[in-house]
């Protein structure tokens, strides 16, 4: 059965930091691109950043708004996936989720690529 389970949201400050892990079973981890997304109240889901598996070559693809902010990493051998998210601001605010996927590495940001998630874990961000 195939399981992901984030932990690390909570509140921070603006200009803080929060580090978000996931951890995944039920499947070969390294097999498979490992991504977050995050959904803001009233808004869609959005692509934050991916670890591409390293079949493919383990090279990590962030959304602009992110970048040089946030860092995406993996550990293979503990099925684990990790964003550390620093200088956060009150955009960040939302529900963030890990999820797998296998797709192309040109649909690797899509949502609609992925088919197994988490549960989420909210990222409050104070101005």
């Amino acid at each position: 059965q195939v399981q992901l389970a984030e932990s690390g949201g909570g509140l921070a400050q603006a200009g803080g930091s929060l580090r978000l892990s996931c951890v995944a079973s039920g499947f070969t981890f390294r097999n498979y691109h490992m991504g977050w997304f995050r959904q803001a109240s009233g808004k869609e889901r959005e692509f934050v950043a991916v670890s591409v598996r390293p079949g493919s070559g383990g090279s990590q693809y962030y959304t602009e708004s992110v970048k040089g902010r946030f860092t995406i990493s993996r550990d293979n051998g503990k099925n684990m996936v990790y964003l550390q998210m620093n200088s956060l601001k009150a955009e960040d605010t939302a529900v963030y989720y890990c999820a797998s996927s296998t797709a192309a590495l040109s649909s690797v940001r899509e949502a609609r690529m992925y088919f197994n998630w988490g549960q989420g874990t909210q990222v409050t961000v104070s101005s």
